[in-house]
């Protein structure tokens, strides 16, 4: 195993899972998972953090996909701690293994930065998603002031190498409307003692437009 592999299979996944288990970013989750209902996927579930906010009255069947093996075993065993039935494959966002009008709720935390192909992941979440179901987002991404924006684009070549392809200059909200989605934003704004460029925020929830 070369020094890049060994760095993406050990490293990465426990950076990954450190930063995202912050306590203001779980605040932030609180706000919007338990708002998922009946069949719901999540993509980029590794390691598990949504799990707990998730109300298991509300959720009658939970799948999840990631493509980090390291990161899906931790949600796989945080599910099996829940007492939960789930299936959790292996996979990726632009090509989501799910049949298409499947599934109530997709839930998408932190995962829309580090696709490779950002507008083929969110026509898959569109596909699989039933015509009244719901997609829930929790994203960070382009900063709407001059000054971290500039900051991301310096940043974000050396970023993705170390982040696992996290992208800091992706659109969040307006790129989900791009997609055919009708988007209700529920809040945005930076991240309280975080760097600005990493910390720009937008949450709340999208549907198939109306045709």
């Amino acid at each position: 195993m070369d020094l890049r592999a060994w760095y993406d299979r050990k490293i990465m996944p426990r950076l990954i899972t450190c930063a995202c288990g912050q306590k203001e970013i779980d605040h932030l989750r609180a706000k919007i998972v338990p708002v998922a209902y009946g069949s719901v996927l999540e993509i980029g579930c590794g390691g598990g953090l949504n799990q707990r906010h998730y109300d298991p009255a509300k959720v009658t069947r939970f799948a999840g996909i990631d493509p980090n093996e390291t990161l899906r075993q931790g949600a796989l065993s945080r599910a099996r701690a829940r007492g939960w039935d789930a299936e959790i494959r292996d996979g990726m966002a632009e090509e989501i293994p799910f049949s298409s009008e499947l599934f109530d709720t997709v839930v998408c935390t932190y995962t829309l930065c580090s696709v490779d192909n950002h507008a083929q992941a969110i026509g898959e979440m569109r596909r699989v998603l039933k015509h009244d179901g719901v997609l829930l987002f929790l994203e960070h991404g382009r900063a709407p002031d001059a000054g971290p924006a500039a900051w991301q684009r310096r940043i974000e070549p050396i970023w993705k190498r170390l982040a696992g392809n996290c992208h800091l200059t992706r659109p969040i909200g307006s790129a989900l409307e791009q997609a055919g989605l009708t988007v209700e934003r529920a809040g945005q704004g930076y991240l309280p003692h975080a760097p600005r460029f990493l910390a720009w925020m937008e949450w709340g929830m999208a549907r198939r437009a109306p045709v």
